[in-house]
């Protein structure tokens, strides 16, 4: 069986605070990387700010998750209009690996992977810091990437945070709580 039949579209805990998850996406390799590095690109399924393809160079990333589909659905109770995060390149080896540092939430790794036509896409998320960030992190990535995919494919995605909001509780329900 390849691994496109295999391929489980919900995050799964490598390690107690490292979430990985993956999306088989169209290629080429370069047009995927495009959509994680073009601010244009990466704007419509993820966020804003432009970076600098350096390692070590500081950026900023903008959210505005209301503008990502159409309607966005209803923002949970504690997420602004906006959301802006300062980070920096840790890693970087074009058009295959860019990772970087977000103060206080862990690092993230995007590694590009190209296979025939499609390209498979695995976000890694290390060192989160607690659970409630944990399950945070894992609807808000699947909800992004369903985004990318959509955009990517030509598809609608339905509304971001009605999404988001109903993977937070099945990421609850997949990811056991530790025990004390």
């Amino acid at each position: 069986m390849n691994e496109a039949a295999t391929l489980d579209l919900y995050g799964v805990l490598t390690e107690p605070a490292t979430l990985k998850i993956q999306r088989l996406l169209p290629g080429p390799i370069d047009r995927v990387w495009s959509y994680i590095t073009d601010e244009k690109l990466r704007r419509q399924w993820l966020a804003a700010g432009i970076m600098e393809m350096k390692v070590g160079a500081p950026f900023e990333l903008v959210w505005r998750n209301d503008e990502l589909t159409s309607p966005p659905g209803e923002r949970p109770e504690g997420f602004s209009e906006e959301h802006r995060m300062r980070s920096h390149i840790a890693e970087l080896d074009p058009p295959r690996k860019l990772s970087y540092a977000w103060p206080g939430a862990g690092e993230v790794a995007f590694l590009l992977d190209p296979q025939g036509d499609e390209v498979l896409l695995t976000v890694i998320h290390r060192r989160l810091p607690d659970r409630r960030m944990l399950l945070g992190v894992s609807a808000g990535w699947h909800a992004h990437l369903d985004v990318l995919v959509a955009r990517m494919t030509g598809k609608k995605a339905p509304p971001f945070w009605d999404e988001m909001a109903r993977l937070r509780k099945e990421y609850d329900r997949r990811i056991p709580a530790e025990e004390n």
